[in-house]
């Protein structure tokens, strides 16, 4: 097997290729050929040493993977070799060859494609988890996205769209806002050339978002709490601007809103059973034809770095997806 690695942690660290010997199939895991790898920013982070996991040094970036059970160790009674997977993990995903633990290893359905389901996990359930576990978004309410063409934001307008939700988004360009608005949204709003917090109030008949799901964080935080409707939501996601912000909490009592957070990461040690239970919801959502998971680029794994720019540089749309 081969695998993509970092050496040093840095902004501009390259990975590279390392030949390794296959891993060893150990009780409780399971061994998967790798078919297809998702990319996502929290890979960029890792690299950078910027995210809140810091693997020991050399590792592989990746948290999730599609592709063919090769072996199963002892204990695993619920899959079988030869079955169609995606497995959850902490690190490790940019290989050929991985082994996961069986608890974080579902089958793919059969009408998935390996690079689908690649990019299904991490951005789907950050957005499943959010927008229901978290906020509690109902049929008919206003959510905005921000961040909307972006991996986790596209997905949360996929989920929104499912859930009946009237979705609003804002993205960096013309272009970008086609490619939310073919996804569903009602509208999007570009961050450069409209004050999105008018727009957004105006559209809403002056009453605002009542769901703001936010992966950028910075003054797009700070503004959103200029369009939220009286007992609005805004969930956390992360911080894309690269700003964390404040809170000024008298903004939260005079419009009596929640601000919560929503950590996929942390739901492994603290809540498996939802975290698996999410992915078989979004599977089916899926099979139903209501998510429509878009994938702007499809690399060789060895062209990791390239994959890392176009996240870097926000030139990617929906996901990028690795492919041994």
């Amino acid at each position: 097997m081969y695998a993509m690695v970092v050496d040093h942690v840095g902004e501009r660290e390259r990975l590279h290729r390392v030949d390794l010997p296959d891993p060893e199939v150990l009780p409780g895991q399971v061994v998967v050929d790798v078919k297809a790898v998702g990319c996502n920013f929290s890979d960029l982070l890792m690299v950078e040493g910027k995210y809140q996991l810091k693997p020991p040094l050399p590792f592989s970036p990746g948290t999730e993977v599609a592709g063919v059970v090769r072996a199963v160790g002892e204990g695993v009674g619920d899959i079988r070799p030869g079955q169609r997977v995606v497995a959850m993990l902490d690190w490790g995903g940019y290989a050929s060859v991985v082994a996961a633990p069986a608890a974080f290893v579902v089958p793919l359905p059969d009408s998935m494609p390996y690079e689908v389901g690649a990019a299904f996990g991490v951005a789907y359930q950050t957005a499943y988890l959010a927008l229901t576990h978290r906020a509690a978004l109902q049929a008919g309410e206003v959510l905005l996205v921000h961040g909307a063409a972006g991996g986790v934001g596209l997905a949360a307008v996929d989920v929104g769209c499912a859930l009946g939700a009237r979705v609003f988004g804002t993205a960096g360009s013309l272009q970008k806002c086609e490619v939310v608005m073919q996804h569903g949204a009602e509208a999007c709003f570009q961050v450069d050339a409209e004050d999105w917090v008018q727009a957004v109030n105006r559209a809403s008949n002056g009453r605002g978002a009542d769901v703001i799901y936010d992966p950028v964080g910075g003054t797009t935080f700070d503004r959103s709490l200029r369009c939220i409707a009286w007992c609005g939501r805004l969930v956390v996601i992360g911080f894309a601007s690269g700003d964390i912000p404040r809170l000024p909490m008298n903004r939260v009592l005079l419009k009596n809103i929640s601000v919560v957070g929503l950590n996929l990461g942390a739901y492994k040690a603290q809540e498996p059973a939802t975290l698996v239970r999410s992915l078989e919801a979004l599977f089916r959502l899926y099979e139903r034809g209501v998510l429509r998971p878009e994938i702007s680029a499809s690399l060789e794994l060895e062209r990791a770095n390239e994959a890392m720019a176009l996240i870097r540089e926000r030139k990617s749309v929906g996901k990028v997806v690795l492919i041994p």
